[in-house]
């Protein structure tokens, strides 16, 4: 629960609009219809009609000719519910959630945006000569004065601190890689936003995320939601969402599920706004310009440890702490003979270990280990060796197998094997599993790789544990191998 009333979440300095009088919301919104038979978990079959519900609001110019063109636009928006729904939008500035909100509004709905700021920001505001959430604001209210929709700005500093910061910050400390834009759609934007909403009797609460969710209904209560990928395979965010609740998806609705990206950048010029040509964000979750360096130095701090490469023990340089690296990493490294890779980490000895050899054949894996699942629907899928899963954001999907199992603690532990390589499976991030187009849940990726992580040699080893390293002398330097020299040549010429 948030330690603060709804009252004190809004922000006294934005222009508050009274939420529309025109309807009074007290009948069951309808959803999408399937067959009672209809089997969970398996890909629902569903026919959108894309005609204007004749509750919908009269749309602005702009919109009707959008709507003259191409009202598919709105198969996401729930355009066929009979009456206007009332929804929370979640506005940052950027393009994605304004186009999100004014497809929403165009569909008939009753929209209220709200900013979500996090203070922690300000930690960080001798980086800029003014403050990145300003601006994010500044164009958040432009958006929604464009349709006179009410903006709110909520706060939620010490949720984001509790929830996600921090255990950012032990993660990293344990030489794992943790997400954070999984964590803050769970724990922040669908998690502490909606628990501060949950008594203004909001229908659903939307995004700009693309991914669809496909909200069922039959006569039992209980019918699933479920997340689909979007209609954009290299822009589809189903990963960062894969670790929401059932409970969390059926409040949703996600209007860019059904339209590409490019699409999306033309909308926003047909319906002219205001940031319609600002660069999509980059980077932490909720901090923007922050660069992760900037981050941990700030809230974990630096300390001095040796690189060894992991063959030969060979002492190659110093780094700022071990926590800077993430498995796989080549940039940043600074060493020469390169290209070099950190192949693995000891957290104890804070020692980097690189490697050249990262893609050879017989240092790949193709099996790892998954503990803390959630799956969408409150229960595993019925055919474990059927699964597709993605150990990363981005188009690219596995078939894979799970086995799953308890240990002697009951905790549930998966075994997912892969059938082909994957040389950057990173302790800490999530895998998502899914049947066909459909993401069933996600697990975080555990250390344990079945013996068949990089080798690091014995003598490496030991020159970890030593105490006084400073014995070590200086670093060796490394020639570039004619192989890596011939294929840098082919790459300049």
């Amino acid at each position: 629960m948030l330690r603060t009333t709804i009252t004190a979440l809004l922000h006294p300095t934005t222009k508050l609009h009274p939420p529309p009088l025109t309807t009074i919301f007290n009948r069951t919104p309808l959803r999408f219809i399937l067959p009672q038979t209809y089997t969970p978990l398996t890909k629902p079959i569903l026919s959108i009609n894309t005609t204007l519900s004749s509750h919908a609001i009269t749309q602005t110019s702009s919109e009707q000719q959008l709507f003259d063109l191409d009202r598919t636009y709105l198969s996401c928006s729930m355009p066929n519910s009979e009456r206007p729904l009332k929804v929370a939008v979640l506005l940052s500035g950027g393009v994605d959630s304004s186009v999100a909100l004014r497809l929403l509004h165009a569909a008939g709905h009753s929209c209220t945006a709200f900013y979500l700021k996090i203070w922690f920001q300000e930690d960080f505001e001798n980086f800029w000569s003014q403050c990145p959430w300003e601006d994010d604001l500044k164009y958040a209210k432009a958006v929604c004065n464009q349709v006179d929709v009410p903006l709110e700005v909520v706060h939620l500093t010490d949720e984001y601190w509790d929830k996600v910061v921090s255990y950012l910050i032990e993660e990293y400390k344990c030489g794992r890689t943790p997400n954070p834009d999984v964590l803050c759609n769970t724990r922040i934007k669908f998690g502490a936003f909606m628990d501060a909403i949950s008594n203004m009797d909001f229908d659903y609460v939307a995004s700009g995320h693309y991914a669809k969710v496909v909200h069922t209904v039959t006569k039992d209560n209980d019918a699933l939601s479920f997340l689909e990928l979007s209609k954009d395979m290299v822009k589809d965010q189903t990963y960062f969402l894969s670790y929401l609740s059932q409970a969390q998806l059926k409040r949703l609705v996600l209007p860019l599920g059904c339209i590409p990206k490019d699409e999306v950048r033309k909308l926003a010029q047909k319906f002219d706004l205001p940031n319609q040509d600002r660069k999509d964000s980059q980077g932490i979750c909720f901090l923007g310009k922050i660069k992760f360096s900037e981050f941990v130095a700030r809230h974990i701090g630096e300390k001095e440890g040796i690189i060894l490469e992991a063959e030969t023990g060979d002492f190659l340089g110093s780094h700022r702490g071990f926590w800077f690296y993430t498995i796989g990493q080549r940039q940043g490294l600074k060493l020469a003979g390169g290209p070099w890779y950190v192949v693995e980490k000891d957290v104890k000895n804070n020692v980097v270990f690189v490697s050249r050899n990262y893609y050879s054949v017989d240092k790949r894996r193709r099996s790892f280990h998954v503990g803390s699942f959630r799956w969408i629907s409150g229960s595993p899928p019925r055919h474990l060796n059927q699964l597709k899963c993605k150990v990363r954001h981005g188009p690219d999907f596995y078939n894979c197998t799970l086995h799953m199992e308890l240990t002697e603690d009951g905790t549930e532990i998966g075994t997912v094997q892969l059938p082909e390589d994957d040389q950057g499976l990173a302790a800490g991030q999530f895998a998502a599993f899914y049947e066909e187009q459909v993401c069933v849940g996600s697990g975080v990726i555990l250390e344990s790789w079945d013996d068949n992580g990089f080798p690091v040699c014995e003598k490496a080893r030991e020159i970890a544990n030593l105490e006084d390293k400073s014995k070590l002398g200086k670093p060796v330097k490394i020639k570039p191998r004619p192989e890596d020299c011939l294929r840098n040549s082919v790459l300049t010429m």
